[in-house]
Order: C-alpha cells, then structure tokens, then sequence
C-alpha cells in the first residue's frame, strides 16, 4: 500500500529533472539539488556536454584540441561568443566550465545583482582561462586546472547603471558588496567543482578561482 501511495504521488508531483541525477542536463532548467552531478558528468562525455550546449541559448564555439607542453593543452573547448553576460575579454575554457559559467551568470550573479543593487551585470571582468602553469607557479607542484583551460580567474563587475564591483575593494568593502560578492561565491560552489575566494589565501585576495577540476574545495 505504501508503494502504491507513492507511485501516485509521484505521478501527480513528479519530481523535476534538476533534482534527479541520472537525468541530462540541461542549461535551460533552473538549477537544481543534481545540477552539480549532472554538471560533473559532463567531463568524462565530449559529446553530452556538445550536445547540452548546441540546444541551450548559450553560443558557443568549437576550439581545435592542443598540446603545448608536458602536462599543457586543452580537449573538449570552446570560446563564448554569446552568452547571458558579456566578458572583458574572450572566454576559452572546456564545454564543462563553459556549461557552469552560463548557469553561474543565469541563476546566480544576475538575481543576486538585482537583489543587493536593483541593476543588471553587464560585464564580468576577468584575468584569464587558459595558462601553462602549475599551481602557485611552483616548480614542482601539481598543474593548474588553467593549464587545460578547466578554469577562469573573476576579478570584477560592471553594472548597468556604471558601478564596479571588483574582489579587491568589495569583499572587505560596503555591506552591499561583501554581501553581493559571498553571494557569488557559495552561488559557485554548487556549480563548480573548484571555488577559491579571498577566504582561501592571499594569492587569490583579488579574484574568484572557478574550475571544474577532479577535486571538490568551496573557500
């Protein structure tokens, strides 16, 4: 009988693909408790996350595959040429990160703009993708997720009405800002697999650190 209950009242209230993992994503759903899984899953399938773009209204193009150097290159990327907020430079990142962003921008940074200072990004300003680097540029550490493109560095936003927002004087800065920023911040941390902040060290005192790396931090 329990079943049977049960049957029913998912056949009246079925529960929203967002919210069920093994469902597709798709970027034209509001994010969801399974957003960030299905988002995950996107990395190990070229052709899902292709296809997840070519039907969303995210535009974005194609980019030939690239070694550069020993651990150095990108597969699977792509360059934002429309999206739902304009960028201060070209985005080349990997269809994953490229799916996060658009959600990020969607769901995210606009509603909470709206909220702490009734008007619209309409720039994100940033410090760059891909990069032949390690982390912290050490010798002999671990490569960056920029060295694949899986990530973008955020340093700042312009608002319609002609204010900037930027890490450096907004996340210690008017209650607006901090609040604005933070946001952002945990907003990420459900999206992205990797999310540093001025919280995690001083390297990153003046941008949001965005990747879809293997490893799981929220700071």
């Amino acid at each position: 009988m329990l079943l049977a209950a049960g049957a029913t009242v998912l056949k009246l209230h079925p529960i929203p693909p967002q919210h069920l993992p093994y469902k597709r994503l798709d970027l034209d759903r509001p994010i969801g408790i399974a957003t960030g899984f299905q988002l995950s899953a996107l990395r190990y399938d070229p052709l899902l996350c292709r296809g997840v773009l070519d039907i969303s209204a995210l535009q974005a193009r194609p980019i030939d595959s690239r070694r550069t150097g020993e651990f150095c290159g990108f597969l699977n990327a792509v360059e934002l040429q429309r999206s739902t907020i304009a960028y201060s430079a070209p985005v080349r990142v990997t269809c994953p990160m490229a799916a996060a962003l658009y959600l990020w921008e969607r769901e995210v940074v606009s509603p909470s703009a709206e909220r702490h200072f009734g008007s619209p990004v309409v720039r994100i300003d940033h410090l760059g993708t891909y990069s032949c680097r390690r982390i912290g540029n050490g010798p002999t550490s671990l490569p960056s997720q920029h060295a694949t493109a899986n990530a973008i560095d955020v340093a700042g936003f312009r608002l319609a009405d002609g204010r900037r927002i930027t890490l450096t004087g907004g996340w210690d800065g008017k209650p607006a800002e901090q609040a604005f920023l933070r946001d952002l911040r945990d907003g990420a941390c459900g999206l992205f697999k990797g999310v540093l902040s001025p919280d995690y060290n001083a390297a990153h005192h003046d941008h949001f650190h965005l990747d879809m790396g293997p490893f799981g931090v929220c700071r």
